[in-house]
């Protein structure tokens, strides 16, 4: 592209220096042309210029475009002739009006053929150009759609932790739900143990833990028989329903306390050897 930018401004160039000295003689030659000597001068010029002209292009086999270039620069020339002046020699050439002639047909095949290029060129550049904003818009939809893409991964990964938490939360709370408290005394602990032995399979009711307890211990956590035959054996019966130490370690039952004294555990733990002895606590009427 530069390069045909530059042949075609360098003949331009060449065509307006030609153009600029042509004007420049022609200006002078029409003020000499204004003395008396004009006819005698032309005349003469015109002897000289045909003269010049080769028999061999004088005759009929130039073509009338030929004469017609014959005809005008010997009109030039002649013109020339009367003023008596020499058009100056351009670089590469013997006259202005040779450089003219020569210069002003090669630019214009220059100009022909750089515009030919030129229009080709630029054909190319505009295609290039349409596929370059194709391609830009299609880069642009693929990075809209990406973001787009990623927008709506965000929010759905947003979405399941957000479900997520909030299933959590729902978890937690009917587990919260689901842990029945009980109240601290004799009746919570009974209720606390009854839950425990259904889950575990355990047989008995309110009534035989109830009435065991009273006769047992009063309902005393902290009772301890100090007199019978396993005091004297060195291990006392213990809380609610007087477990020895090693029934109570032997019937414990798992998710309950392992102190002896801890009233659920000892219930349960109690409940557990009885049923396992006699069917059930509901069978227990004495000390067992």
């Amino acid at each position: 592209m530069s390069d045909i930018s530059t042949r075609i401004r360098n003949a331009q160039k060449r065509i307006n220096d030609g153009r600029r000295q042509v004007t420049s003689q022609l200006g002078s030659i029409q003020q000499r042309v204004s003395s008396s000597k004009f006819g005698e001068q032309v005349g003469t010029a015109q002897a000289k210029v045909a003269g010049a002209v080769p028999a061999a292009l004088r005759g009929g086999n130039l073509s009338r475009t030929q004469k017609l270039q014959l005809a005008g620069i010997g009109s030039v020339s002649a013109a020339v002739l009367v003023c008596g002046i020499a058009i100056p020699a351009t670089s590469g050439s013997g006259s202005a009006s040779q450089s003219v002639a020569a210069s002003e047909p090669a630019a214009y095949s220059s100009l022909t053929g750089g515009n030919t290029q030129a229009k080709e060129l630029h054909a190319s550049i505009t295609n290039q150009q349409a596929g370059a904003s194709e391609q830009a818009k299609a880069a642009e939809a693929k990075i809209k759609a990406a973001q787009e893409a990623k927008a709506a991964e965000t929010k759905k990964k947003a979405q399941t932790t957000k479900d997520r938490a909030t299933k959590q939360a729902a978890s937690r709370n009917a587990e919260r739900k689901a842990v029945k408290t009980y109240p601290n005394n004799l009746d919570g602990w009974i209720r606390e143990s009854l839950a425990i032995m259904k889950a575990k399979g355990i047989p008995g009711s309110y009534e035989g833990l109830h009435r065991n307890i009273m006769r047992e211990s009063s309902g005393n956590t902290r009772a301890i028989n100090l007199w019978d035959i396993n005091a004297q054996n060195g291990i006392p019966s213990k809380g609610l329903l007087q477990v020895i130490q090693p029934t109570f370690e032997h019937w414990h039952v798992a998710g309950t306390s392992n102190d002896i004294y801890d009233p659920v555990a000892n219930i349960t733990a109690a409940a557990n050897y009885a049923a396992e002895r006699y069917g059930s606590m509901d069978n227990v009427n004495s000390a067992y």
